[in-house]
């Protein structure tokens, strides 16, 4: 899933960020003990690739910057560190952020946690939120064209296709991304995740 960045001040796309609990998972604010296992994740070039503001390498300093500023209040919308229920391990970071379109949804899994279903159970979680906790008609989300598995994720939660962009990724230049909408309504109707 790719995050893109553009500033906008809109009251209404403003949102008070729960910890989220899914059936696995726990979403909550990042935190320092974060750090080493965020450094460890996002160091890798196929995760950096797909994100639009990941540089690659990441080490402890990215890490500690991107803590930081999820802390001081420097970024908008929610931010969460994605961590496993069970064990409370860090597996990868998602959120809503408003853009020039309005809200958007973004995510990524580290590595050694793709194939569990943990990005779906994710951006389920945000969106039920997003909709929810905001007066939206509308969420927003793109992917890489070359992301596969972030593609399936996004149809997984009843996006529709709206069109293809180009990005600048602080890792991979400028890239072609599809764009992806959710309108309310038919968030409405698929609100039963668990039979998709």
């Amino acid at each position: 899933m790719v995050a893109e960045k553009e500033d906008v001040e809109d009251e209404s796309l403003s949102i008070d960020c729960p910890v989220l609990v899914t059936e696995r998972l726990v979403m909550r604010p990042p935190h320092a003990d974060d750090i080493e296992e965020l450094a460890e994740l996002a160091n890798n070039r196929r995760i950096a690739e797909m994100v639009a503001r990941m540089p690659y390498p990441y080490g402890e300093q990215e890490a500690r910057a991107f803590v930081s500023s999820t802390q001081n209040g420097s970024r908008s919308g929610c931010v969460y560190a994605v961590t496993l229920a069970d064990n409370g391990a860090f597996i990868g970071c998602a959120g809503l952020e408003a853009g020039s379109l309005g809200l958007a949804l973004g995510y990524w899994i580290g590595e050694p946690y793709w194939g569990h279903g943990y990005a779906t159970e994710t951006a389920h979680a945000l969106v039920d939120l997003a909709f929810r906790a905001t007066e939206i008609d509308r969420l927003f989300v793109s992917c890489r064209v070359i992301n596969a598995a972030s593609r399936r994720v996004i149809h997984k939660c009843g996006f529709q296709y709206s069109g293809q962009g180009m990005i600048e990724s602080i890792a991979a230049g400028r890239v072609p991304v599809e764009r992806y909408a959710l309108d309310r309504k038919t968030w409405v109707s698929l609100r039963s995740w668990a039979q998709m």
